[in-house]
């Protein structure tokens, strides 16, 4: 089949990012064609694809979407392919994939009335509209059945329209047998003795992310604890609100922004704790790489995969509405607790029991199934 691929940015190392290149992959293996279209592209990674830089113009990020937008669905009808897959929410595709949560609910919870008159929000409710309106005809992979509600409840999305995809992390996040020696080589090149406590965040846009939330459950430990607890953050982001956030809750020894980063993984065989205090997520990819890493996980509700935490008993969840007072101690209680171990291994064993890795092979069958149909 011959296939189009649509997405305002790629980068190789967001979430968004890696399913997308994965999904391809899949593709590829299974014979078909991509032609990829791209606002901005760190193209690296995209070997022997057609790739399509769309110039777009506007001194908005939402004029610089609709720019996008409008430019590579006139490029589109000028092909004839099979099926259309979108990353991000435009008129016109076969397929989306539902990377992020309901832009119109994210705006009646965080924003008044005033908002949603602003030339921003009627652009993105516009294009959100375009994918999930009764009457449009793209099918959407879904990444979490926690946004499903949010979708039918504006736009009366038929329920035949939406699959779930299973997740798809990479098996090589799974702990490997020398975890314990690559555990004690990172800890040393990093200077950190037995007895102290690591603590990661791994994620982009800090913000969101909660990075400041993880600071100020740090600066709540005991005296004691807090001394003997390092904390690392992997991701792109702006650093200097946080640093200086840490310099005000007197930790700025003890936090480390360590960038992007490919070793994911021994910094996950290397840490203590995985925290994801994020004020938004329609997954985390996060939270299940380190569960199979066997790092136990402190999660806020609203992360599409923090079920996943409940459900294999690896962690602890801070439910909704969220309060700073409730992730201090639940900090304090996953350092201190004599439960680390078995939610190490609950998470180990999860590894080994679900299916956590085909989400790329089932959204390429799902393409091809609809490919097929829309041709008929």
């Amino acid at each position: 089949m011959k296939l189009a691929f649509c997405i305002f940015k790629y980068y190789a190392h967001g979430g968004m990012g890696r399913n997308f290149m994965r999904i391809i992959q899949a593709c590829l293996a299974h014979g078909h064609s991509i032609d990829v279209y791209a606002m901005e592209c760190n193209c690296a990674s995209l070997n022997n694809l057609s790739i399509t830089i769309i110039p777009s113009h506007g001194f908005t990020n939402h004029a610089r979407a609709q720019s996008y937008v409008n430019q590579v669905r006139a490029l589109l009808k000028q092909k004839d392919y099979d099926a259309i897959v979108g990353f991000n929410r435009m008129p016109g595709l076969d397929v989306f994939y539902a990377a992020d949560v309901c832009y119109k609910e994210d705006v009646l919870k965080r924003h008044g009335w005033l908002y949603r008159l602003t030339n921003r929000y009627r652009t993105y409710a516009r294009l959100e509209e375009s994918v999930f309106n009764k009457h449009a005809k793209t099918h959407i992979l879904l990444i979490s059945e926690n946004e499903k509600q949010h979708f039918v409840k504006h736009y009366q999305t038929q329920n035949e329209r939406f699959h779930l995809l299973p997740p798809g992390i990479n098996k090589d996040r799974i702990a490997p047998i020398n975890a314990t020696d690559i555990r004690h080589k990172v800890r040393q090149q990093h200077h950190l003795s037995n007895d102290q406590s690591l603590i990661l965040l791994i994620g982009t846009n800090f913000h969101l992310k909660g990075v400041d939330r993880a600071l100020r459950a740090i600066a709540a430990l005991p005296q004691a604890v807090q001394q003997k607890t390092a904390f690392w953050v992997i991701g792109k982001g702006k650093q200097k609100p946080f640093i200086n956030l840490a310099k005000k809750l007197h930790l700025e020894s003890q936090i480390v922004f360590l960038g992007i980063n490919e070793n994911i993984t021994q910094y996950l065989l290397a840490a203590d704790l995985l925290i994801h205090p994020a004020r938004r997520e329609a997954a985390g990819m996060v939270i299940l790489e380190a569960m199979v890493a066997g790092l136990p996980v402190l999660t806020t509700d609203v992360c599409g995969f923090a079920f996943h935490v409940k459900q294999a008993e690896a962690g602890l969840v801070v439910p909704s509405p969220f309060q700073q007072e409730q992730l201090n101690q639940m900090l304090y209680q996953m350092l201190t607790s004599n439960q680390r171990k078995a939610w190490k291994e609950n998470g180990l064993k999860y590894a080994y029991t679900e299916d956590l890795y085909s989400r790329a092979e089932t959204a390429c069958k799902i393409i091809e199934n609809i490919a097929t149909t829309t041709v008929s």
